[in-house]
């Protein structure tokens, strides 16, 4: 589960940031049947904090987006209404849009509706209040550009371009990029059934704009 400070004043909207994700958020809560109490203790958010998210009065980070959709039994992209067509095992670059939140940028790598969800991400710079995060499954992170900072429980890891990271990400993790310009990695991480009977996998269905 993603622990993620809260706040009570609005963040504005980041560029490139998806303004309809808020009913997205709000629809899937309700198909799974959670209160807005018992999905925002799941996330580790408050209810007020999430109330914003599904309202759009605040806009989600990337390790929000996947704290929710993990939550949901759900991806990121799915959420975002980035879903390739179905059945289709390519990824196009010029298909796959960026978008931006709290600094990290992030492109969609892999196919919807999988286990297993791929990304390109830019890190910006690592700071004390980035985000530790916990959860089920596996991580694994390849430096593509700048030196990444990875903490994983109480030891810091520096990797260089070409270097790659694979943890339990059960393991209270942030990442960070070393370098002040950011980072460019490539992130990949398991999407995993929750011993919860409600949360499962999705089904990959196409979410449209």
């Amino acid at each position: 589960m993603d622990h993620v400070p809260g706040g009570d004043s609005p963040d504005p909207a980041p560029p490139g940031a998806v303004p309809d994700v808020a009913p997205q958020l709000r629809a899937l809560r309700r198909r799974r049947g959670l209160t807005l109490e018992a999905a925002a203790q799941r996330a580790g958010l408050s209810p007020a904090h999430l109330s914003r998210l599904e309202t759009g009065n605040r806009q989600p980070s990337l390790p929000m987006l996947l704290a929710l959709a993990r939550i949901y039994g759900t991806t990121v992209s799915a959420l975002l209404g980035e879903a390739p067509p179905e059945h289709d095992p390519v990824v196009r670059a010029g298909r796959s849009e960026p978008v931006e939140a709290d600094g990290w940028i992030y492109r969609q790598a892999g196919g919807a509706g999988r286990a297993l969800q791929a990304l390109r991400v830019h890190v910006p710079y690592a700071t004390r209040a980035d985000i530790v995060r916990v959860h089920p499954g596996e991580e694994w992170i390849h430096v593509l550009e700048g030196r990444v900072r990875l903490a994983l429980g109480e030891t810091v890891h520096v990797l260089d371009p070409g270097d790659s990271a694979h943890f339990d990400s059960l393991t209270p993790h942030r990442i960070g990029a070393a370098t002040r310009s950011g980072a460019e990695l490539l992130f990949v991480h398991t999407l995993l059934q929750s011993p919860v009977a409600e949360l499962c996998l999705g089904d990959g269905s196409p979410h449209r704009r």
